[in-house]
């Protein structure tokens, strides 16, 4: 997103009416002289000290300030007042707004975040700077029951007076782009239950399951008042790795399967089925695992897949001094062990809460995403830059014949899109 773009709208929408300097404006180098007329010694950071120098220049390249229209104004207001006032049908719209492709719909869902994030601070701020939410990840293989789970704990949760929001992200059909699996409609009890808002999500392609607009649909539903989020992953892999940074605590959800329990997990992110395997894998990001369906002939099965999570849990290392994984085993047919389940949940939130690991986690995740983002970014304007695609074809071919190696190749890209970024500067 352009900032030249994006920043006048976020300080036209500033709580604020009385400021008159924008608060951007004092990290900001003076506006560049014209090519033509800047001397020899001409420096961009002439009169601001090592810190400003340090700060990002959004508006060092301003070109023109553009205006929120009045029906775009009026949908904002709309949105945030309706979020903030837990309409679930503006929940869904700004959902809607966030995982857009259109490049000024992207805009205008970001000076919705930055509203949405400032009345979240306010809140936080009024709670003694402690989160008022708790983030929940859930995934593992296919057949856990992931979507069954979610359904009795949410039920359970809406009726202690919790507001649960789901964010099921599926895959994405190559048809329609949309969700494949429909996990909404698994979770009827739970989708008419007013205190809850589930949001299938499609992956559109996103590696390891998880969208880049997930983390900012877990901030739109703070804001509209959901204390509790649980975000579902696509089956096993990559996605344990995404949900892990946008979470407080991830769950694993483990099926008692017959013979070779860890089947589906070893077809995600590991060559053989062997605990230690597991050890390097999931088991390492997991706060919780909880192994899914220990009832009737699987009750067995399911003690046996406890006690072999639990010794392998001791040779990790601790994650937090505040916390050790455990190992739990539910039902979600008779609802045995859920109950129990939430209590250890409660139990690793209030640790992490009296710690500070949980601010710790937030702060970390936030650069974690901003750097994945940026990677992101970056590549695709490599990918689309017009000196890369011209010498790519030509560079791909002679790689593929064997007359220059990968390396070379790079070098030979990355060179081609230096310069051409050098001479379009100058």
């Amino acid at each position: 997103m352009r900032p030249s773009r994006l920043f006048p709208l976020l300080q036209r929408l500033s709580p604020s009416r009385n400021v008159t300097t924008s608060p951007w404006s004092r990290c900001l180098p003076h506006r560049p002289p014209p090519l033509g007329k800047r001397t020899p010694g001409w420096n961009p950071f002439s009169g601001h000290n090592c810190q400003t120098i340090r700060c990002v220049c959004v508006e060092s390249n301003l070109g023109h300030i553009m205006e929120l229209s009045p029906p775009e104004q009026r949908l904002l207001n709309k949105l945030y007042e309706g979020l903030i006032s837990s309409q679930r049908a503006s929940l869904a719209e700004s959902i809607t707004l966030v995982e857009t492709q259109h490049i000024r719909k992207k805009e205008l869902a970001q000076v919705l975040l930055q509203r949405v994030l400032a009345y979240r601070k306010e809140q936080e701020r009024q709670n003694g700077g402690q989160p008022l939410t708790f983030r929940v990840g859930l995934s593992g293989p296919p057949g856990a029951g992931k979507s069954t789970f979610i359904e009795v704990v949410g039920k359970m949760l809406t009726g202690e007076g919790h507001k649960v929001a789901v964010l099921a992200v599926d895959p994405s059909s190559c048809t329609t782009g949309g969700s494949l699996m429909g996990d909404k409609t698994r979770m009827t009890e739970l989708s008419r239950d007013m205190s809850a808002f589930i949001r299938p999500s499609p992956t559109s392609g996103t590696l390891g399951g998880v969208t880049r607009t997930t983390n900012e649909a877990i901030v739109l539903c703070e804001g509209a008042g959901y204390d509790i989020v649980l975000v579902e992953t696509v089956g096993v892999g990559q996605s344990e790795f995404a949900v892990a940074d946008m979470v407080d605590m991830f769950v694993l959800l483990i099926p008692p399967a017959g013979g070779d329990e860890l089947q589906g997990i070893k077809r995600g992110i590991i060559e053989n089925a062997e605990l230690v395997g597991i050890k390097r894998g999931i088991i390492e990001k997991a706060d919780l695992v909880v192994v899914t369906k220990a009832d009737g002939d699987l009750l067995v099965p399911a003690r046996r897949i406890q006690a072999e999570y639990t010794s392998a849990l001791k040779l990790l290392r601790k994650k937090s001094k505040s916390w050790n994984p455990k190992v739990v085993r539910v039902s979600s047919q008779t609802g045995e062990g859920v109950p129990e389940l939430w209590g250890k949940m409660e139990a690793f939130h209030s640790a992490a809460l009296s710690s500070g690991d949980l601010q710790t986690r937030r702060t970390a995740q936030h650069k974690v995403w901003m750097w994945s983002l940026i990677q992101e970014n970056v590549l695709r304007h490599f990918q689309e830059h017009p000196a890369v695609r011209g010498a790519l074809p030509c560079l791909e071919d002679r790689v593929t014949r064997g007359d220059i190696s990968p390396g070379l190749a790079a070098d030979l890209l990355l060179k081609a899109f230096s310069d051409s970024s050098t001479s379009w500067s100058q």
